[in-house]
Formats: C-alpha cells, structure tokens, sequence
C-alpha cells in the first residue's frame, strides 16, 4: 500500500540521511522523496512516496521519526485531501520534421518545450503523478535519451483537522 509522509525538519547537513536510515531500517521503500526549503527560514519539508505492507509499522516508523532532533512534525497525509504534483524533464530524440508532431503531443498535457537540439528535444511537465506517467508513455515511440522525475510533492489543501475526504490513490491511477 503506497502511503504519502510528510516531515517538516530543520534544514541542517546529515537530517535527510538519519530519516532515509531510518524507513531503511524499518524495511520501507522509498519510492520517491523530494526536499526543499519551506516558506520558515531554516526549515525544509521532505514528501515520501512508501510502500508499505504494515499500518501498524507505520505508526511505528512515524512515532520514532517524530523522536528525531531535528525533525518538527511528521503526517500520514494519504487520506487527505491534497494538493500533490510532480516535475518529469524528458530528452527525446527528434529532428525538424517531428518537431510539430511531438508539440501535438505535449500540448494537452500543458508541457512545453525547454531545449532544442539538432537531434532532440527537452520537454518539461509538472502535475500529478498519473500525467507524468501517460506523457512518458506517449513519448516512448520517439526514443526518449534521458528522464528526470522529481518525486511527488504535496501538502494538505486547506484545513483539515481530521478529515477523511480524499485519496492518494487516484492520484497513482
């Protein structure tokens, strides 16, 4: 079962390694994790993608990273209702006379065209995961040279004290 966890810690050298060591130790595979510094001057917010067998574990797994020096609060937010979206950057192979075919292609998808080569193009798109996805797939007949996806990234939409009104599921199809 996917699970989406935020932790909100402060932005100090070796916090992102004892919080990976930990879901390891644990046996939690990371499916993805993003990191960035939030809007409080010293703080980061890190969103794991885990999948997880045990609910019970995971409360576990959350307790002890709640535990941790320098980390400020810890969420399940699986079973809210989130804003979550994703940034995949795809090479493709292309020449000039593919070019308006592929822009038919990345136009429904609001992605657009970062770089241009003689013999590729760099495609960005940002959105929830299952896009990404269906652009790859779709791209995957010219010859993609080179993909780089950023992990989810999300927070709850509004407040939510102990909702139950939305689902990480459809966000993965």
């Amino acid at each position: 079962m996917k699970r989406i966890i935020t932790a909100t810690v402060r932005n100090r050298s070796g916090v992102l390694n004892r919080v990976t060591s930990l879901l390891q130790r644990r046996q939690f595979n990371i499916e993805s994790i993003s990191v960035g510094r939030t809007e409080t001057e010293g703080m980061s917010k890190m969103t794991f993608v885990v999948d997880v067998e045990d609910f019970q574990k995971l409360e576990q797994v959350t307790k002890q990273l709640n535990k941790q020096i320098d980390v400020i609060k810890v969420s399940d937010i699986t079973d809210k209702a989130i804003v979550a979206r994703e940034l995949a950057l795809i090479k493709i192979v292309s020449n000039s006379q593919l070019r308006a075919e592929i822009q038919g292609i990345i136009e429904p998808f609001r992605a657009t065209i970062i770089d241009v080569s003689k013999d590729s193009l760099s495609i960005q798109v940002t959105g929830k995961p299952d896009k990404v996805e269906a652009l790859i797939e779709l791209l995957k007949p010219y010859g993609i040279k080179e993909l780089a996806r950023t992990g989810l990234t999300a927070f709850v939409r509004g407040h939510q004290p102990n909702t139950q009104d939305g689902s990480f599921q459809s966000l993965l199809g």
